[in-house]
């Protein structure tokens, strides 16, 4: 064999030890470790988009979320409005009371509070119903469409927590009164206040306010829906500094923060189906998982945690003080 043939040999056999040298370094730097959640602090459960009458994914995530439940030991549910696909329900006897929700979430570690929200698919069907079931259901707490409460960590810590109403604050469901009956009838300005009000006064440590509608996330849904929420909702955000603000809607998770916004903004993914989901400006996590979310408090931090359908945490962020 001649010499050019032997350095030419040399060379390739080079270039492939380079490659796959290459490839797993790149393996091992993009591998990932374990997400490791402490669950030893005051828990509770964030779900929505929900009602699928045990379809898709929904049996699945409700089981994992009733041994997630027993697991972190939590104190509350907050559902984060669409707990009926599709057109919300008609009457507090409702059959889609038992397919979509009683006889789902069955588990007896959910058998605890619920602290609901009306999405826009509640607002396809009767509203009222949705917080008078509040007299038939000992789990089902939903004093008004929007409401606040204090829950006490430890003698030294607690958590203000404001429930809204989003539906209202948007144009395109209040301009549509045949598909959202009840949306009009609602005066947003005055839950604004309210909002300002609760917000005003707040001295716990830790600020979290749950709606339906996101303020800042990649979907394909109408731009309109973020920029009237943006307008009305997101000054009161920032200008109270309120820690988290966990929404639902969009069906997959996705944590994104603003660089001029003091606020972390969270889309909690659909407990049924899921949707594709893409990076935005001041997106810090992203994935198209269906799930729930577990947050957990202690005296200096606050963690919330995404949850796949099979239990696994894929992305937790803590903020401390």
């Amino acid at each position: 064999m001649n010499k050019r043939k032997i350095s030419q040999r040399l060379l390739l056999a080079i270039v492939l030890f380079i490659n796959i040298s290459a490839s797993l370094f790149a393996q091992a730097t993009v591998a990932k470790k374990p997400v490791v959640v402490d669950y030893s602090g005051y828990n509770f459960i964030i779900a929505n988009d929900l009602g699928r009458n045990g379809y898709f994914d929904q049996k699945q995530i409700a089981a994992t979320m009733g041994l997630m439940a027993e697991k972190a030991d939590i104190e509350f549910v907050a559902a984060a409005g669409d707990i009926h696909h599709f057109n919300g329900v008609a009457s507090v006897m409702d059959p889609l009371w038992m397919t979509n929700y009683e006889l789902i979430y069955s588990h007896p570690s959910l058998m605890l509070d619920w602290y609901p929200i009306c999405g826009n698919h509640e607002y396809r069907g009767n509203t009222q119903a949705v917080l008078d079931y509040s007299k038939v259901s000992r789990r089902w707490v939903m004093p008004s469409r929007y409401y606040t409460m204090v829950k006490k960590v430890d003698k030294n810590t607690s958590i203000r927590l404001v429930f809204i109403d989003t539906t209202p604050m948007i144009d395109k469901y209040r301009n549509d009164s045949v598909n959202y009956p009840d949306a009009y009838k609602q005066d947003y300005k005055a839950q604004l206040h309210f909002i300002d009000s609760v917000l005003a006064v707040s001295t716990e440590k830790w600020k979290i306010v749950i709606g339906h509608h996101p303020v800042y996330a990649h979907t394909k849904k109408e731009d309109s829906e973020r920029s009237d929420i943006q307008a009305r909702l997101d000054p009161l955000l920032r200008k109270y500094k309120v820690d988290f603000y966990v929404c639902g809607h969009i069906h997959n998770f996705q944590h994104i923060k603003q660089t001029d916004s003091p606020v972390n903004y969270f889309v909690n993914s659909s407990a049924s189906g899921a949707r594709p989901v893409q990076a935005i400006a001041g997106t810090q996590f992203s994935s198209d998982k269906s799930g729930f979310a577990i947050c957990s408090t202690t005296d200096n931090a606050f963690t919330l945690s995404f949850i796949d359908a099979t239990g696994k945490a894929i992305y937790s962020y803590s903020k401390t003080k």
